[in-house]
């Protein structure tokens, strides 16, 4: 056992644990503020919502822990166990009595005592996945590559998730680029995604609904539109400072998803552009700090994985809080660390343990 564990006597990167723990507990304050109304018609109780993240914060954090002392150089014998696994995963969610459908979707598993949501786990998998093997030069692995991260993307998609999908193929291209590889490479990968994208956006009409909307934000103001109407009228209230801590009127069931896709929106309600800049801060702080703990990192493998971690983030909040000022279509996606949802906080934290202890070994 004790060969799992590295013996530096150098502590963790404080500012990036800082960072990672005032995001999650701000994110359990948020969560409890903008579930309160729901919390109390679904289940009489308005802590429910808050409860349950504190919960999964708690596991959050032990994890966390135990994977910044834990060498990340073991984790390299167990990647590809690992990926096979998750597309199992991927695959079981459509299993009838296993998978979970809900708001017309197959994205869950239900164990039992908890449920998981596989694509979560893809992200950190499929990053740890890449890291060991785009650390050993090869040539020719284009084809590979695609047929891989292609893979997990087909298979996200069929749940359907676009949003979750385009981080996983964004985190991938990013750390295929970090590799090493061809620019070549990106001149055809490029075109060849964004086509794609944009062919998957309109060919359902749900999504295609949501682009014209991006397009048209007064169309359909009572249907396809109304989400987004919600969001800049939340963001519009709040104006510099906002209207103070619990006091968001658009929780009240007025904006649609509101403790987890939807949580910057009542941020920017009740902190106003000072909170949402801070917030925003906050996530370039935890990429930038991710990324120079690449820098430093004693291997390629280290590289890799820190700069996947902190891509992964990058690109999630960066899509998550674009579509909720309007920037980008709206994608279905949680923002980091602070929406509701036992999954994906605890393997951001378990992926932020990773980068720690990479931090732990890193060069002076």
């Amino acid at each position: 056992m004790n060969l799992f564990f590295n013996h530096t006597t150098r502590s963790a990167d404080r500012w990036l644990t800082g960072i990672v723990l005032l995001l999650s507990f701000f994110g359990v304050l948020m969560v409890y503020d903008a579930s309160v109304a729901i919390a109390i018609r679904d289940f009489g109780n308005q802590y429910y919502y808050a409860r349950e993240q504190l919960k999964w914060l708690g596991i959050g954090i032990l994890a966390m822990i135990m994977l910044s002392r834990i060498d990340y150089h073991m984790w390299h014998r167990f990647v590809l166990p690992a990926i096979l696994g998750v597309m199992v995963l991927l695959v079981a969610v459509f299993i009838p009595g296993f998978g979970v459908r809900a708001l017309g979707a197959n994205r869950w598993l239900n164990f039992g005592v908890f449920i998981l949501q596989p694509a979560e786990a893809a992200k950190l998998v499929l990053i740890l996945y890449l890291a060991a093997w785009l650390s050993v030069k090869e040539k020719k692995r284009l084809g590979a590559f695609l047929l891989l991260t292609g893979s997990i993307f087909s298979l996200v998609m069929l749940e359907p998730d676009l949003g979750t999908a385009v981080i996983i193929a964004g985190t991938a291209l990013v750390m295929y680029f970090l590799s090493g590889a061809p620019m070549k490479h990106f001149a055809f990968l490029l075109p060849l995604i964004i086509a794609g994208v944009v062919i998957l956006a309109v060919s359902s009409p749900y999504r295609f609904r949501r682009l014209t909307t991006y397009v048209n934000p007064d169309s359909d103001p009572l249907g396809a539109s109304y989400q987004i109407r919600q969001v800049l009228i939340s963001l519009g209230s709040g104006g510099l400072t906002g209207i103070g801590i619990g006091k968001s009127r658009q929780k009240y069931e007025y904006l649609p998803e509101a403790n987890t896709d939807s949580i910057f929106a009542i941020i920017g309600e009740e902190t106003g552009f000072v909170g949402t800049t801070f917030i925003t801060g906050a996530f370039a702080f935890f990429v930038w700090r991710a990324f120079w703990i690449a820098a430093r990192a004693n291997d390629t493998f280290g590289k890799l994985l820190a700069s996947g971690v902190a891509s992964w983030v990058g690109i999630q909040s960066i899509l998550n809080m674009g579509a909720m000022s309007a920037l980008v279509p709206l994608t279905g996606i949680p923002l980091p660390f602070i929406s509701y949802g036992g999954s994906s906080l605890v393997i951001l934290l378990a992926a932020s343990g990773i980068v720690l202890n990479i931090s732990r070994q890193q060069k002076l």
